[in-house]
């Protein structure tokens, strides 16, 4: 979700009603099969716009497993990735998108009010019942996830009232509901390029009542499964029961489409890396400088300051970038200064776009963002423009300024700058980084109790034709390095 998510994700207790909502209810690598959410090509972007808007809104939020992703970085066509996982006993599937910029796993439950119940995706959608799950059990108020969640026990707690969530977006939507405990089912790696399916048990968001996009069939998947650093997140319950580190990373290719998502120890290629910024809830880190071909843009010493409402954000789950507007104009200024006579128009209220016939390469600069640490995020200009028809070219930067007035002096990276790198995120020692990387290859990891390493690759998941999404079938492999899925 990209500007959308950047929804200072609001996961908030409104009411410790039960009645309100309903009662009821690793040294491996795991994998996930993930799709793209928009198919097609210039009738989609609204609905990408729409995406980003929220994830906007919301970021104001040893055992070797193999999970197979699924999804194609281009704005033009699916415009996010989303994943296949297992849940309860016996175990369901449910499609969740992958996001860096949140926490919670949750999924729509049955009895949810304006939950949807179809997808134009095609994907067929699954109410999770935590009733028809011999393994399942509710969460309560006074118990020790909901406590650190909150950080503390709620206003009004009693032992019989179960932990809720309110998650708000940016756009107004939003996702309301209660904590159950559950297994979820991953792929475990057994060897090169090998796997076995294997358990492990969560806490997660069952969903009771949608709003806004949230509701709507257009876009709709099951859920969303969250990566980020709060305690809440699959990635720190694992490795709070010691199943995992705290550690992951993704290679988003928009070449061929698919690429690699893995939590665990990365030990090929290496990268180089730059801090998190600490104490924020995101993955903040912090940008120097901007270089468009051999020029340094000239921007006010301020612009990179990190702090509320400011700074830089890494997220995969977001489709485009986000750019201050004393960032954006001149970053599109000196873009377009080899090309003086391109003429300009706007597509959808939202997009710069031009007709160009020749080789973008040849003719538009590259971009270079530059970080603490030494580490620069290089952005081709196949990378950050897009095509809509054969002669037609629209820029994937988009003014921040324009989008939200909460975040508008925000930078928020996604998948447009991300794409064919191999992006490694180290919790455990609150660095993260990059390198660029054929993501169609494969990476190595470590398994953490053997010391083997094994070579993980691209998967293409193709399981059915319910899963081609306007006739484009582009597949990751999300990787999970677990210690020991129980």
């Amino acid at each position: 979700m990209d500007l959308r998510r950047l929804a200072f994700l609001a996961v908030t207790v409104a009411a410790m009603v039960v009645g309100e909502l309903g009662s009821g209810c690793v040294g491996n690598v795991l994998t996930l099969n993930v799709k793209r959410k928009f198919a097609g090509r210039a009738k989609d972007l609204s609905a990408m716009r729409a995406h980003d808007m929220r994830r906007h809104g919301r970021l104001l939020s040893t055992i070797d497993v193999d999970l197979p992703l699924g999804g194609n970085g281009q704005p033009s066509e699916t415009g996010l990735y989303f994943a296949r996982i297992g849940l309860g006993n016996p175990s369901e599937d449910y499609y969740v998108q992958v996001d860096t910029g949140s926490d919670i796993l949750w999924v729509n439950c049955a009895g949810c009010d304006k939950c949807p119940t179809k997808s134009g995706l095609g994907l067929g959608l699954t109410l999770y019942d935590p009733k028809k799950s011999s393994t399942s059990s509710l969460v309560y108020c006074d118990q020790d996830f909901c406590t650190s969640t909150y950080d503390g026990q709620l206003p009004g707690c009693k032992p019989s009232l179960q932990c809720q969530y309110n998650v708000v977006y940016g756009d107004g939507s939003s996702t309301a509901g209660y904590f159950v405990k559950d297994n979820i089912q991953l792929g475990q790696v057994t060897g090169n390029l090998q796997s076995k399916s294997t358990n492990g048990t969560v806490v997660f968001g069952c969903g009771a009542r949608q709003s806004g996009e949230l509701g709507s069939s257009s876009e709709a998947l099951d859920g969303i499964i969250g990566f980020g650093q709060a305690n809440s997140s699959i990635i720190s319950q694992l490795a709070a029961s010691g199943k995992v580190k705290r550690k992951f990373a993704h290679c988003l290719d928009n070449i061929d489409g698919g690429g690699i998502f893995a939590i665990g120890e990365v030990v090929s290629p290496k990268v180089k890396t730059t801090p998190i910024v600490p104490n924020q809830a995101h993955y903040n880190v912090v940008m120097k400088e901007i270089e468009v071909g051999d020029n340094i843009l000239q921007l006010p010493s301020d612009i990179f300051d990190s702090g509320d409402q400011k700074g830089t954000i890494v997220d995969s789950g977001t489709t485009l970038a986000y750019l201050p507007s004393t960032i954006y104009e001149p970053l599109l200024a000196e873009i377009l200064s080899p090309q003086p006579a391109l003429q300009l128009h706007t597509y959808e209220d939202q997009f710069t776009c031009f007709n160009y016939l020749e080789n973008v390469d040849d003719g538009f600069p590259i971009v270079k963002f530059h970080f603490e640490g030494s580490l620069t995020l290089t952005v081709y200009p196949h990378e950050y423009l897009f095509q809509i028809r054969d002669d037609a070219w629209c820029f994937g930067w988009q003014n921040s300024g324009t989008q939200s007035k909460d975040g508008k002096d925000m930078i928020l990276l996604g998948d447009l700058v991300l794409s064919n790198k191999l992006v490694v995120y180290d919790i455990e020692n609150q660095t993260i980084g990059w390198t660029e990387y054929n993501c169609s290859s494969s990476i190595k990891v470590r398994d953490e109790s053997s010391g083997a390493e094994y070579s993980v690759g691209a998967h293409d998941i193709a399981s059915g034709p319910s899963l081609r999404i306007g006739g484009i079938l582009t597949l990751l492999s999300i990787i999970i390095a677990l210690l020991s899925i129980a």
